[in-house]
């Protein structure tokens, strides 16, 4: 097992994925933290997810902290679209089937939604949580809200980014700066929320 180490501050944690691009995104939130992937360390096998956003993502971390013996976060994020009542939701990242790539997921969107006039309401919501060994686990949830394109726009962030505008932008979200993303984005503010919690339990000594 790898021991937690002091030398950023409040020591390692963990992300439970191996999604480079969330990786980054999550360490901004994290100042203090070393923050590794899930890449750096042993495999671990996550039970099949359901359509609870906070359940799945404590299941996530902890399962993690567990087997790598360190703090682990893992975040539960979905699309939740107005006009296919809420969904894909939860289940965004799996939307469509095994068989489709992150743009293979979003052009299949947009073709669910080609009847659909605009303005199209959807919001990006995520549940974001820190498990630890022990099995003590800390949440905090964040939302953004927007509309879907009728096309995707731009080539940053990853995910559903070309194709959602978020509220009070005329770009997509994969056309604004990484600054503007971190501000407003659900990810950003659930990681924003849950740093204090992880600070917390870290200065404890617990």
């Amino acid at each position: 097992m790898e021991e937690a180490s002091g030398a950023a501050g409040f020591g390692r944690v963990v992300v439970a994925s191996q999604n480079p691009g969330k990786v980054r995104e999550i360490a901004r939130m994290l100042p203090g933290w070393e923050v590794c992937s899930l890449a750096d360390f042993p495999a671990v096998d996550f039970p099949d997810e359901g359509g609870n956003y906070e359940e799945n993502a404590r299941v996530k971390a902890l399962v993690a902290a567990r087997v790598i013996g360190l703090p682990c976060v893992a975040d539960d994020s979905g699309l939740e679209v107005d006009a296919l009542d809420g969904g894909p939701g939860a289940y965004s990242a799996r939307y469509g089937g095994p068989g489709l790539d992150d743009r293979g997921r979003l052009e299949r969107l947009l073709s669910e939604l080609a009847e659909v006039p605009v303005p199209r309401g959807a919001r990006f919501y995520c549940v974001a949580a820190c498990g630890w060994p022990d099995g003590e686990c800390v949440t905090a949830d964040g939302a953004c809200d927007g509309q879907i394109l009728t096309s995707a726009q731009g080539d940053g962030g990853f995910g559903y980014d070309p194709i959602f505008k978020p509220e009070g932008f005329d770009r997509a979200m994969a056309e604004i700066t990484r600054e503007e993303k971190d501000a407003l984005s659900h990810r950003g503010r659930a990681f924003r929320a849950l740093a204090p919690k992880m600070n917390e339990k870290a200065q404890s000594g617990a």
